[in-house]
């Protein structure tokens, strides 16, 4: 009788997901070595690292030095071009994926930054574009997160700020883009809320941080 040979487990990837620094060096100095601790795979800043682009000091350093790899997009508080600038800074351990991907094992990472207000505004239509292309990279991957600083519309999150809508755009993508995972921030008082559209679960990481398998 031929012996069964047990499958291992595929080894999880391990996250960890922050929005909102809005140039809080301590905050990032802090979950730098929470991250450190936790021994995760990536961290993932979900844009508006800065105040209006005021302070862009100490904000993706403290992860890089403690041997962090760290995946960024812009939010609506910075323009492309810093996110990009951040990226020449701290390459190769830190990448801007707006409108890029990576794989790593089973999973692929695509985003897009940007809102529908604010410093780096973008009209809805080039977001779900901007969002599509870096899936068409990834799209053969077992496993997908999608990462964006504003939320989809038409959810709880959409509904806890008249000030900063969801977007149309990152809803669209959600619903004809199917990823497992979405990583946004945007709405402050929507931080640690998780909700789904269709299969897809979407969580507001939020300043505090968000650690998350997959």
């Amino acid at each position: 009788m031929a012996k069964k040979i047990e499958k291992k487990p595929e080894k999880k990837l391990r996250i960890l997901a922050i929005g909102d620094l809005h140039g809080d060096s301590r905050q990032a100095s802090k979950l730098a070595e929470f991250a450190k601790k936790k021994k995760v795979d990536y961290v993932i800043l979900c844009g508006d690292l800065t105040y209006a682009e005021q302070n862009i000091d100490y904000l993706v350093g403290p992860f890089v030095k403690r041997g962090e790899k760290v995946l960024l997009i812009p939010g609506n508080h910075e323009t492309l071009a810093t996110a990009n600038f951040l990226e020449k800074l701290y390459s190769p351990k830190a990448m801007n994926i707006h409108g890029k991907a990576i794989k790593s094992g089973n999973v692929g990472i695509f985003g897009a930054g940007g809102a529908n207000l604010g410093l780096f505004r973008m009209p809805e239509k080039r977001i779900y574009k901007t969002l599509s292309y870096g899936f068409d990279k990834i799209k053969n991957m077992k496993k997908k997160i999608m990462v964006t600083h504003v939320h989809p519309s038409d959810t709880l999150m959409s509904r806890l700020s008249t000030f900063v809508p969801g977007s149309s755009g990152v809803r669209e993508a959600i619903e004809k883009l199917k990823p497992d995972i979405v990583l946004c921030s945007h709405v402050h008082e929507a931080e640690g809320i998780e909700e789904k559209i269709g299969k897809t679960r979407i969580i507001n990481v939020g300043r505090k941080g968000k650690i998350i398998e997959i």
